[in-house]
């Protein structure tokens, strides 16, 4: 899959983000870390995000000390929004779910969105830098991001999600 990169962010034109998900807590209502997930499709499509391609959901090991496992999955959603309102809007999401962004770093979490690619290329501002600065090391978020997108480059390699998922620690 390749993506054409625009000429400005926001140009008001559609945009293609790749979008790691995590969950490794039960939620209220919904269920435990893979129902948490199931249910994030009808939530972005809520908040009017198009989801071009859902992937199937991983278990994996937590990084750090806790010892909770959690569900993961990729996404890749069309949205008009620039890559800061892009943010802003998935931090909503983690909120609406519970996540609150205190404590230590590998607490445990409700739901984690992170925006790994955009079809923009690269981006960078204080709070925000795409591609994902760790997504190139850590399986879990490569093998979902490979099975739903596997011929999207890194902007910053050249490489493939396939290449980057097969080269994973």
């Amino acid at each position: 899959m390749q993506f054409s990169e625009p000429k400005d962010a926001s140009d008001g034109a559609e945009h293609r983000y790749l979008i790691a998900l995590g969950s490794n807590m039960r939620v209220p209502g919904i269920g435990g870390p893979r129902a948490v997930l199931t249910q994030v499709r009808s939530v972005f499509e809520a908040r009017g995000l198009g989801v071009e391609s859902l992937s199937p959901i991983m278990r994996s090991r937590p990084i750090g000390p806790s010892e909770r496992e959690y569900a993961n999955a990729a996404a890749i959603i069309l949205a008009q929004a620039a890559p800061r309102q892009m943010l802003l809007l998935l931090q909503e999401i983690e909120a609406d779910f519970g996540r609150r962004r205190t404590g230590a770093p590998w607490r445990r979490r409700q739901l984690d969105l992170d925006i790994v690619l955009w079809s923009g290329g690269t981006w960078s501002s204080p709070d925000l830098t795409i591609p994902h600065a760790l997504f190139r090391e850590r399986d879990f978020v490569l093998q979902p991001c490979a099975a739903i997108a596997p011929g999207w480059r890194d902007p910053v390699t050249g490489l493939t999600l396939r290449q980057l998922a097969a080269r994973a620690p």
